[in-house]
């Protein structure tokens, strides 16, 4: 009689949980002075309360900008010019929300920062900086009241705060308006002041870049505008001499003519 071994096979299945850290889709722009938040977060969900969250910059020495650790917050770990301006959301730990916030952006911030929990995919946030810079536009000798518009380097309209409008003794108008914007390399833009009715424009180009200051500056100096180093203000004043003697004049606040800087 034949003796029949049986052997059974047995298959169990097991879940992997591929746990990843996942940061902003693109760069993070933000301006000098400004509160900003570099994304970065757990996918799934899970709480990074008991985990290792650390925050560092390409090129910085020593290279944490934020450390958690063991339920706390290493502040003696930070990079000293990162104390006391860098964060995370306790509350948002608990969710696997691991963004860092960045308190008072220095010009000095912007670079490459990493995102990382040990034994997990590290993720990546770009971020530039730019400085804020508010321009100023001023038309004078207009009839009847014109509209002003601001253009960036690519002939978009930008928001502007409302335009101030003085009519004189002589019926004739004086328009101003000012915006904000960033300076970013080779930003060049207009004013425009135009008259729908008559069909008559008049621009103003303004570039904010160094290198441009500089060129713009010495030019008004052939054109004997003052441009003094002690000077709050440097003005771009364009002379037309049309029947209507209408002049267009951009400001641009606190330029120092000698190293071409906004301040």
């Amino acid at each position: 009689m034949e003796s029949k071994n049986t052997s059974k096979t047995s298959i169990s299945l097991q879940t992997l949980h591929i746990f990843l850290v996942i940061g902003p889709p693109q760069p993070i722009a933000a301006v000098v002075g400004d509160d900003i938040t570099l994304p970065c977060h757990l996918e799934p969900a899970m709480s990074a309360s008991d985990k290792t969250v650390e925050w560092t910059r390409s090129g910085l020495e020593p290279r944490f900008v934020y450390v958690w650790r063991d339920g706390v917050e290493l502040e003696s770990k930070k990079h000293p010019s990162y104390r006391e301006r860098t964060s995370v959301s306790i509350s948002g730990l608990g969710h696997g929300d691991i963004s860092l916030k960045l308190s008072r952006v220095k010009l000095s911030d912007e670079g490459k920062y990493i995102c990382h929990v040990p034994n997990l995919p590290q993720s990546f946030a770009e971020l530039f900086v730019g400085e804020s810079v508010v321009l100023e536009c001023e038309s004078k000798g207009w009839y009847p009241e014109p509209e002003v518009l601001w253009l960036d380097g690519e002939g978009n309209l930008l928001s502007a705060g409302p335009t101030e409008t003085v009519r004189g003794p002589d019926d004739l108008y004086t328009v101003s308006s000012r915006v904000t914007v960033e300076k970013r390399h080779s930003n060049s833009f207009t004013c425009r002041v135009q008259q729908n009715k008559t069909n008559h424009t008049r621009e103003a180009h303004i570039d904010i870049s160094g290198k441009e200051l500089k060129s713009q500056c010495q030019l008004l100096h052939m054109a004997f505008i003052l441009c003094s180093l002690t000077a709050a203000f440097v003005w771009w004043k364009w002379k037309h001499r049309s029947e209507d003697r209408r002049n267009v004049r951009a400001v641009v606040p606190m330029l120092d003519c000698d190293s071409s800087t906004l301040k």
